[in-house]
């Protein structure tokens, strides 16, 4: 957990928390976009990843597909090459510190400042038959999540800032009034990784619980599959490949390839200068494929024994709880709870 330098010091590395929700299927658009980088921040940042199980309750879910998506996820964050040797990697729902400290932190937060987030109106919106207190609380249990670890940075899409703001507030308000207790961490939307969009609606983000899921690449689709979603992909008439504000789909492709070879979207241009529509999403479809291909087998050999997936679960969870329960019982104290 710490690192020596040259000049005799010690100095704490980083240490960056990040949580997905195990709602809808991880596309290629997520994993393009942020998860294949997840695995080797571990070599310069001490890195907790967590399946935020207890946040997926927030909207209607059935609980066979809640333990299934939660499975599934858990698996795959290790599939796309987070090492849990040297990450902790574990459910939000087997540390009981998140659920105990968003209770504390509940009592620093405002009203007001809770009724800001824009996510609460968007989704209150959305799901009007469903606007529960544990909506409205989301930011605060996020709160507690980064807040247990001490993070130092926390890797959020654009959408998520506001909630780190929050968090941010809520451990300045608690210092001030305890003395330091919380890391106040900074959030991180990553510079690194392209934005994809649907390939059935290029003008739309390519979403892991898109009711249509044409648009939308899974990372665990079958290699048959994902040709067939990429050769149906929306283009457009003028039949020429290149990048620009009239043509989203062909950009929306582009950016997919560019991104897959690691590639620069102008080098991606030329590669298909002379190309016609159809045999440039064939070599499209053809390299998500392979990109993909030792992910979904990673993760089908993992899926094949659940009594190890369930071990490493436990692992990851120890390995945090070690972490959170020492931030509730400094919190806890600092407060003026009993300890016995």
């Amino acid at each position: 957990m710490e690192q020596t330098q040259n000049n005799n010091t010690t100095e704490r590395r980083k240490r960056v928390f990040s949580a997905i929700k195990p709602t809808g299927n991880p596309t290629l658009g997520n994993y393009l976009g942020a998860m294949r980088y997840w695995g080797g921040m571990a070599d310069e940042q001490d890195c907790l990843y967590s399946v935020a199980d207890l946040h997926a309750i927030t909207v209607a879910i059935e609980p066979k597909e809640l333990r299934e998506n939660s499975k599934r996820l858990f698996a795959l964050l290790i599939a796309v090459g987070i090492d849990p040797q040297k990450c902790i990697v574990f459910m939000q729902s087997h540390v009981r510190a998140h659920a105990e400290l968003a209770w504390l932190l509940n009592n620093y937060t405002m009203f007001g400042e809770a009724r800001r987030m824009t996510q609460f109106k968007d989704k209150s919106e959305k799901a009007p038959e469903n606007v529960n207190v544990g909506l409205f609380d989301y930011p605060v249990l996020m709160a507690a999540d980064i807040l247990l670890y001490q993070a130092d940075e926390v890797p959020v899409g654009e959408d998520q800032i506001q909630h780190v703001e929050l968090c941010r507030t809520i451990a300045q308000r608690f210092n001030n009034r305890y003395g330091q207790t919380f890391t106040v961490p900074e959030g991180r939307v990553p510079k690194t990784g392209a934005r994809i969009y649907s390939l059935s609606d290029p003008t739309s983000k390519m979403g892991k619980s898109d009711a249509n899921d044409a648009g939308s690449v899974f990372i665990l689709d079958t290699p048959e599959t994902i040709m067939r979603k990429f050769k149906r992909a929306v283009t457009d008439c003028d039949a020429c490949v290149r990048a620009c504000a009239d043509k989203p789909g062909i950009t929306n492709l582009l950016t997919i390839y560019s991104a897959l070879n690691d590639i620069s979207l102008d080098a991606a241009e030329r590669e298909f200068a002379s190309a016609d529509y159809a045999t440039f999403k064939t070599r499209v479809g053809e390299a998500a494929v392979e990109k993909l291909r030792p992910v979904r087998e990673a993760y089908e050999r993992l899926r094949k024994n659940d009594a190890e997936l369930a071990e490493l679960m436990r692992e990851g969870a120890q390995k945090a709880e070690r972490i959170a329960c020492r931030t509730l019982e400094k919190a806890y104290k600092k407060i003026g709870f009993v300890r016995v």
